[in-house]
């Protein structure tokens, strides 16, 4: 179980403190499950918040977490945000990345009930692109049936065939399943 403390807060690129420890970096729309796979993996029931409305957290949260930062990215592709959000949430991420960070992972999330959404693999393909290490969670995983699940599963490994070896992890918030492995494929990524 990771051991963090929330540190900062930052709504515009330029209030982005300097820090030479590893990032791991939680990716995805809003809505998705990342704070509750944060919490997850933190043991902790609201140290990222959890949402009843998407779209809320707006800026990048940064956590301690001894040897790495832990940084919660604000949710993307909500519609129900006006322009001038969402123009300050992608000047606030590509901020983000173009700060020159030791980024060793980004978990990226996409809800596994569904296809990955134009938004997600775009992010993707921006990962990929740039050369940025990054994993996919697929989260909601508990919400399938088996054959759902098996369904699923082969869908979305069939569309991440064209980034080479990027690692897919089922996980449910409810019972835990996955947790295990998305935190041993963070702990290598900050000692890589």
């Amino acid at each position: 179980m990771l051991n963090v403390e929330f540190v900062y807060s930052a709504g515009l690129s330029n209030q982005l403190r300097e820090d030479d420890r590893p990032d791991v970096v939680f990716s995805g729309r809003s809505n998705v499950g990342k704070s509750s796979l944060i919490n997850r993996l933190c043991g902790r029931k609201s140290l990222a918040r959890v949402s009843s409305k998407p779209g809320k957290t707006a800026t990048i949260n940064f956590f301690d977490a001894g040897s790495f930062n832990l940084v919660d990215l604000p949710g993307y592709g909500y519609a129900k945000v006006s322009k001038v959000e969402k123009l300050r949430w992608a000047e606030l991420v590509e901020g983000y990345f173009a700060a020159g960070r030791n980024i060793a992972l980004v978990v990226q999330i996409i809800d596994m009930r569904h296809k990955p959404t134009a938004d997600d693999m775009n992010m993707i393909r921006f990962l990929y692109d740039s050369g940025v290490p990054f994993i996919v969670v697929m989260t909601k995983s508990d919400k399938l049936n088996k054959s759902e699940y098996q369904a699923q599963l082969s869908l979305i490994s069939g569309i991440m065939a064209e980034f080479e070896n990027v690692g897919l992890y089922p996980f449910s918030a409810l019972k835990g399943d996955g947790a295990e492995a998305i935190e041993t494929a963070i702990m290598q990524s900050v000692r890589d």
